[in-house]
């Protein structure tokens, strides 16, 4: 149970981080970059803690940072595959 906390955590760091990034893809979570890279960066601390508390320090450190990771890179291609009009722009010369 501690590790699906851990992992919860982590996925919503990762969201609040990507919604406080000029790269956000998803209209309805932009508005407060600040705000949002705060909250990103502690619950990121609070997942950590929970996975170093379940898993020791090494390992719980390589969970966090998988977890947070994996999230990261799945936010862009949800938005693409959602079928979001912010995803499909390109630059064009």
């Amino acid at each position: 149970m501690p590790s699906l906390l851990a992992f919860a955590f982590a996925a919503c760091s990762a969201i609040a981080c990507y919604a406080g990034s000029p790269h956000c893809m998803w209209p309805a979570l932009r508005g407060h970059p600040r705000t949002a890279r705060l909250a990103g960066i502690v619950l990121a601390l609070l997942s950590a803690a929970i996975w170093i508390n379940v898993l020791g320090a090494a390992a719980g450190l390589c969970a966090v940072l998988a977890s947070w990771m994996l999230m990261l890179v799945a936010q862009p291609w949800l938005a693409l595959f959602m079928g979001n009009p912010d995803a499909d722009v390109t630059e064009k010369d």
